[in-house]
């Protein structure tokens, strides 16, 4: 049934390339080499970037396509997740038809060419969502989210996998650049101040508390504002974003209307020899245990998908403080992403600890899915 389906949309010389492609092994890199070989962003280690991707990514890609094709439930069909397929078949029919890079010339076009493909998938992860939604939507309720796991495993693999791709073409894309910030190669900050990085993040999720309710719960950072590791501000900005919205919101929901002082979310930087650890506290009433394993599944939120059903895909780009249910688990994709792992624990009536290991050794492969 599902190879029918892609036989109707593509050639068959085109599926049977897929299917060759999803069989090759894929080759992971670690954050140490990608700092080690962009170091030196010359013309000729910029080709050899190229032509990895040129051969690596369309084995990633094809091997998405092959799993969005073979969804239990039906899933594959829903119009949102076809729609992702297309996007990640079209991607992958274009670097195939790139034929090979052999200079400069072909590399920048190249780089141009795979820049395009990371805007086309900018939206995969709330149409993802959406198609879960639409899945939902017309199941038996009688289907328990617990015999679901297949569909969260299938997630888990899927954006792990886009979390790798998008990291090597952001990368390859942003050794161009002719004036790098100090101490940056490509995505990677080499001298990164997890300090900063939780401050910025902090500052970030307390103005959108600040815009949907009125008023925000302080925050206190504590660590060495001195201490410095390579890794990648971005995805650490993002991980820590997301849990200090979670704890903010659980603070001010639990206080809006009592007479007591709102306490406020405290985050504790620490350095040990393995592992940088961020630690986000919050007295905003915690998760009883039942409710604690649903934490990190993407088919339990009830918040709304900023890409409803009739939503327009530009207008999409306003967090909001309950965001659509994917904040947590995605986190943990990043962490583990370079080795790292999310920890969350809690105390029902007073309040949840969580916990973002970040690998400081660096030399941890990409988990490949």
């Amino acid at each position: 049934m599902a190879a029918k389906r892609l036989y109707e949309s593509v050639s068959k010389n085109l599926t049977e390339e897929l299917h060759r492609w999803g069989g090759l092994k894929q080759t992971g890199v670690s954050l140490r080499y990608m700092m080690e070989f962009g170091s030196r962003p010359t013309d000729k280690n910029l080709l050899i970037s190229a032509q990895f991707l040129h051969k690596e990514l369309p084995i990633r890609i094809a091997r998405r396509v092959i799993e969005l094709e073979n969804l239990p439930y039906g899933l594959s069909e829903k119009p949102a997740v076809l729609k992702v397929r297309d996007w990640y078949v079209d991607s992958f029919r274009d670097l195939r038809s790139f034929l090979e890079i052999k200079g400069k010339s072909d590399e920048l076009e190249f780089t141009q060419m795979i820049k395009m493909i990371k805007v086309r998938h900018n939206n995969v992860v709330p149409m993802m969502a959406l198609g879960v939604q639409q899945l939902k939507k017309g199941m038996d309720p009688k289907i328990v989210c617990e015999d679901l796991d297949e569909i969260h495993q299938f997630l888990d693999r899927f954006y792990m996998s886009r979390i790798g791709i998008r990291m090597l073409i952001g990368q390859h894309v942003a050794l161009h650049d002719p004036n790098p910030p100090p101490d940056c190669i490509g995505y990677v900050h080499t001298k990164m101040s997890p300090m900063e990085v939780a401050r910025s993040a902090s500052e970030d999720a307390r103005a959108i508390c600040l815009r949907e309710y009125g008023s925000a719960p302080d925050i206190t950072i504590y660590g060495d504002p001195d201490f410095t590791f390579p890794y990648v501000p971005t995805h650490l900005h993002l991980m820590v974003f997301e849990l200090v919205k979670n704890s903010l919101r659980a603070v001010q929901e639990r206080f809006m209307d009592s007479d007591k002082v709102t306490p406020p979310v405290r985050i504790v930087v620490a350095d040990g020899l393995e592992d940088v650890t961020i630690k986000v506290s919050d007295e905003g009433g915690g998760i009883p245990r039942s409710g604690l394993p649903k934490i990190f599944t993407y088919l339990y939120s009830t918040a709304k998908n900023p890409l409803d059903e009739h939503s327009d895909l530009g207008t999409a780009d306003m967090v909001t403080m309950a965001g659509y249910g994917y904040g947590l688990p995605i986190s943990r994709l990043y962490a583990r992403y370079f080795g790292g792992d999310l920890q969350i624990i809690s105390m029902e009536g007073y309040g949840t600890d969580a916990y973002l290991h970040l690998s400081r050794l660096g030399d941890s492969q990409e988990p490949l899915p």
